[in-house]
């Protein structure tokens, strides 16, 4: 199995910049697509953006394009996601995914997950 770790939640002022990191086990994580999702309260888990194994290519929701930008250093097993001119409607549970599928977008496809990091942006 893959353990995934997420770091670098917070609170922030609308404007403001994050970058989370999701630290992730394993010899092969190359292999796997990795994805981004948040969750707020009563509301179904959303996508946000995912990444190839080779970093190549990317793939964003509507609603982070131009302000959210994945990344991956595979040397070092992590997966990033720094976020930018965040506003209060980004606020929630923040969670990194691993699968096989590629450019996975749907959270049915993805194949394990990490914890959690809370963000919230403050108007």
């Amino acid at each position: 199995q893959v353990q995934l770790v997420e770091s670098g939640g917070g609170l922030v002022q609308a404007g403001g910049s994050l970058r989370l990191s999701c630290a992730a086990s394993g010899r092969t994580f190359s292999r796997y697509v990795m994805g981004w999702f948040r969750q707020t309260p009563g509301k179904e888990r959303e996508f946000v953006t995912t990444i190839s194994g080779s970093g190549l290519s990317t793939y964003y929701a509507d609603s982070v394009k131009g302000r959210f930008t994945i990344s991956r250093v595979n040397a070092k097993n992590t997966v990033y996601l720094q976020m930018n001119s965040l506003k209060p409607e980004d606020t929630a549970v923040y969670y990194c995914a691993a699968t096989t599928t590629y450019l996975a977008k749907v959270v049915t496809e993805y194949l394990y997950w990490g914890q959690g990091t809370q963000v919230t942006v403050s108007s």
